[in-house]
This record gives C-alpha cells, sequence and structure tokens, in this order.
C-alpha cells in the first residue's frame, strides 16, 4: 500500500455517540457538523412549529416526536481529519439498531444530561462500548442550566459504569452561573460569554491565570480552582494507552445547546481518538485497515431514504483498503460478485455519489436484495467473513394483516423490506402462514404501522399476542407439532427456522421438563 492511500486512512475517525433519550446527541451532533462546515444552521431538535428539524433526523416519524429513530451517517473533515458520526437512536426500544452501529466504529462519545446523571440506556451502551473496548470520551451536557455537582457527576460515572475517569476540563459554576470551563488539557480558561480568541485566558504554573481579569473574582472560580488542584492531587493521571483500551474515560464539561465547550472537546477528541482498528474475522482471524485488499461488512440496510425512488441502501464499515466506484465486490456468503456502479455518502438525507473511500469510511451501497445485515464484503477472492454482529431475540409480538386486501402486494413487499433492516422480526405460522411481527419494544411497532402507512401505502391491522418467550432449536429434526399447545406456539422466522413461541418462563420450563432432548437456544 502506498503512503499517500496509509495516509488517508490514518486520518479517518470514526465514532458514535451513545446517550439516554434527551441527553442532547442530536444537538451535540448538529453543532459538530456546523465546526466542520457540512452546514451553516443548526435546527433546534424539538422547534417543530418553527418547521425547524434536526439536520439527521430524516423520517418524518422523527420530526413529529423529535426522537431519533435511525442511525444516522454524517461525516466531515476538520483539522486534517476525515470524521465520521454515527448518530444513533438514544430510545431502548432501538436497542438492536445502536448495537450494530457500535459494532462499525472505532470510539464513542457518551452523552450525559448533567442534571440526570447517568441513566439506564446509557448504561446498556456502555457494557457493549466495554464489551469491545472501545475507547470512550464522556461530555457531561446541559452545564448552562443547573444540575448535579461535578464531583458527584464524576463519581457517579466511576461507580455506576466501572470505569476510571480524567476531567479534561472543569465547569466554572453552572446554570445561571455558568461561567465557562478550567481547561486543564489546554491549560487555559474558556469563557462562556467571551467572543473570538478573547475568550481563552491563559493558566499559569500556579494554576491561576496569567494576566488578572474579572472572573478572579468570582467564588464560582475559586472553588474551580481548588477543585483542580483536589484533581490534580487525588484523581486519576491522564494515560493515552488506557485511554485507547477502554479503561479510562476522558470526561469534558460543556453545553452542546449553546455551543460552548464543543469546538475545544472536538479538537482534543481528534487528538487522542484512535484511526481505524482492525477487525476479528469468524474464525479468530484479523484484517488490518492498512491490507491492501478492500473489505468491509454490512452493518445496517435501510429502505426508503427517497420515498419517491422506493431505493434501499446497505450502510458498509470499510474495513481495510480502498473502495472505487465500480469495482467488482463478492459477498462470500452467497457467494456472489457484483459490480458496483451506485455508491454513496450521506448528511441524513442529503446524499452525493462517492467515487472512493478508504478504511475507516461508512459509504451506501444501492441494494435491489442481494444485501444482508452482518454480510462481509471483499473486493478480491476471499471467502472469510468477519464476526457476526449481535442479533436481538425478540419480546414482543404482534399479528399483522393489510386492511384492504387487494393492497395484498404492497403489504408483503413493505414488511420484507422493513424486516430486512433489521428493527423487527419476522414470522410465520405454520400452515396457515398467518403474519407475525417480533421487536424489542413497542415503538418499532409503532413506527413500522407509520412507515407502511406513508412509504408503500398499506394500512395494517395489528393483534397484540402480547410478550413471549422465543427460543430457536438445534436439532430441529426431534421436534413433533403434538409438542406445541396453548402455551407454545411453533412458527417459523425468515430463514425457515423453526421458533417455539412461550407464554411466559413457566411455560418454556414446563416443556424442557416435558421434552430434555429438544435443545433450545436464544439470541442474545
Amino acid at each position: 500500500m502506498d503512503q499517500p492511500l496509509k495516509n488517508e486512512i490514518a486520518s479517518r475517525r470514526t465514532f458514535a455517540i451513545i446517550s439516554h433519550p434527551d441527553a442532547g446527541k442530536t444537538t451535540m451532533t448538529e453543532k459538530l457538523l456546523l465546526f466542520g462546515g457540512a452546514i451553516r444552521d443548526a435546527g433546534t431538535v424539538k422547534g417543530k412549529k418553527s418547521g425547524k428539524f434536526a439536520t439527521s433526523d430524516w423520517m418524518e416519524i422523527e420530526k413529529q416526536r423529535g426522537i431519533s429513530v435511525t442511525s444516522s451517517v454524517l461525516q466531515f473533515d476538520y483539522d486534517g481529519k476525515r470524521v465520521n458520526i454515527l448518530d444513533t437512536p438514544g430510545h431502548e426500544d432501538f436497542s438492536e439498531d445502536t448495537y450494530r452501529t457500535l459494532m462499525a466504529v472505532d470510539s464513542a462519545v457518551m452523552m450525559v444530561d448533567s442534571a440526570k446523571g447517568i441513566e439506564p440506556q446509557t448504561i446498556k451502551l456502555f457494557k457493549v462500548c466495554r464489551m469491545r473496548g472501545i475507547p470512550i470520551f464522556t461530555f457531561m451536557n446541559k452545564m448552562d442550566r443547573m444540575g448535579k455537582e461535578p464531583l458527584e457527576l464524576m463519581e457517579e460515572l466511576e461507580e455506576v459504569l466501572g470505569i476510571e475517569s480524567y476531567a479534561m476540563n472543569w465547569p466554572i459554576g453552572m446554570g445561571k452561573e455558568f461561567m465557562g470551563i478550567y481547561d486543564r488539557h489546554n491549560r487555559r480558561v474558556e469563557l462562556a460569554r467571551g467572543e473570538g480568541d478573547g475568550r481563552f485566558l491563559e493558566v499559569g504554573e500556579d494554576g491561576d491565570l496569567t494576566e488578572p481579569n474579572p472572573i478572579q473574582d468570582s467564588s464560582y472560580f475559586r472553588q474551580a480552582v481548588d477543585d483542580v488542584q483536589l484533581l490534580d492531587e487525588a484523581g486519576n493521571s491522564f494515560d493515552v494507552d488506557r485511554v485507547k483500551n477502554g479503561e479510562l474515560t476522558p470526561v469534558f464539561f460543556g453545553s452542546a445547546l449553546t455551543n460552548f465547550g464543543v469546538q475545544t472537546f472536538l479538537e482534543t477528541y481528534l487528538k487522542f481518538a484512535p484511526a481505524p482498528q482492525p477487525r476479528t474475522t469468524s474464525d479468530g482471524g484479523e484484517v488490518n485497515p492498512y491490507d491492501d485488499e478492500f473489505t468491509g461488512f454490512i452493518f445496517k440496510i435501510q429502505a426508503n431514504m427517497n420515498p419517491a425512488h422506493r431505493d434501499r441502501i446497505a450502510f458498509v464499515r470499510i474495513v481495510s483498503g480502498e473502495f472505487d466506484r465500480g469495482m467488482q465486490v463478492t459477498v462470500p456468503r452467497i457467494p456472489k460478485t457484483f459490480k458496483v456502479s451506485q455508491s454513496t455518502q450521506f448528511l441524513a438525507d442529503d446524499r452525493e455519489t462517492v467515487n472512493m473511500a478508504v478504511a475507516g469510511d461508512i459509504i451506501g451501497l444501492y441494494d435491489t436484495g442481494n444485501y444482508q445485515i452482518g454480510d462481509t464484503i471483499t473486493g478480491g477472492k476471499g471467502r472469510f467473513s468477519f464476526e457476526a454482529l449481535p442479533q436481538f431475540t425478540p419480546e414482543l409480538f404482534v399479528k399483522v394483516t393489510p386492511k384492504n386486501v387487494m393492497k395484498s402486494k404492497h403489504f408483503h413487499k413493505g414488511i420484507l423490506q422493513l424486516v430486512q433492516e433489521g428493527a423487527i422480526q419476522y414470522y410465520k405460522t405454520l400452515h396457515t402462514e398467518e403474519v407475525i411481527l417480533g421487536a424489542v419494544g413497542q415503538l418499532q411497532f409503532e413506527v413500522f404501522e407509520h412507515r407502511m402507512k406513508n412509504e408503500y401505502n398499506s394500512e395494517v391491522n395489528m393483534e397484540h399476542i402480547g410478550s413471549k418467550v422465543a427460543r430457536w432449536i438445534e436439532n430441529e429434526g426431534d421436534v413433533k407439532e403434538s409438542m406445541t399447545g396453548p402455551r407454545s406456539m411453533l412458527v417459523k422466522d425468515r430463514y425457515e427456522r423453526l421458533v417455539f413461541l412461550f407464554e411466559n418462563d413457566f411455560a418454556l420450563r414446563w416443556f424442557q421438563d416435558k421434552n430434555p432432548d429438544i435443545q433450545l437456544y436464544s439470541l442474545l
């Protein structure tokens, strides 16, 4: 591989922003795009009356509710780096989409609402990052509102998440009294109400300002100086290797809404965040980003990003080498080789054709139904596959039928495409072939119903059959239909595998006692 291409790959920084809903994740994404020059004007996420919507929320239901339910992929250049942001759903009903997205990044930015602290969804997503050893950078948001004390937030971060932390900066006051941040890393104070370079005040060796300034008369400033001295003496020390191993999280304080502390965060993040990392194959091998052969994997499929064209886009994380439009790629699962003539990169629903991309980049390939989530793609004759992406065992189930039987073609096409996106799972009863959908959360069904009506012109009836315990079968040949009953329904999934849907854990245990030879297993 030649040096210019190596330099291109080394400049990539690919990360996801994770948080609980309403912690300010989408707002943060927009401010980062603002600095990257990708957008001129950030919409307030919930500004429905003004008609301004979040730039990274493209689906109609997201604009109506002010939530993100899909993972947007956004790219911009800053300070010699090519940044790929994946803005993930915060709502727990879409955690499966987020889990898969976290498989496609090299680091994560965790947003925490300073008034609420560490929330349940943040804990879940954090555990996935820890499982993969992903470096985590923490942004304590909403310092322009009254919230928990900064030391309390740091303590909660360490106790609840079990990760050590290092404060890169420290807030001076909060809420209406928020005066700025004491930047430990850059040895300066950044004023919340300053302009241009005048907003930065240099800090000397003694920890105080080198030039006199009215802020020194504030008790909040004196408190911040005392806190920073305490952190210097008793806190964790900064260690780049521990950050890269996911053992230490750098913590930044600021406000995404007022755009304070975001630029300082971005510049420091880019300095310490990892370039594209190697990825493990299913047989325990490893693919290096600097390998000559193009490889990648599909972590997401999205139908109807452009409803007028009824298109499907497969999102690919490039793992190694270089992608060139028009090249031949192989999908080892099938195995088939395609010429890729249509490829794209994104800013929410704005997209442009991409002719060249390298390891670390996320690109979209137009899909006519060949790709599946988790597929490995290679540019050569390689027949290996990358490690499998997580798939969840659904907990809630509904029976679905078209309201208008004459539109059953729209109904089946819509279900097929939305199921292939991976948010809902498809099952059918054995003889009557009734359609049953499974999901991790209720909101997924609401999004499904909304999209069927608006994107496929197919209104649906949904009959809730409640929560079930789904179990797949290792030895399908030993299953007899007589084993089914009112508490154990036997269905097939989209891959024609047999699945038992048990009424509850008690019904599952009763079945296992009666049929000890049947080996059951669950997904994640």
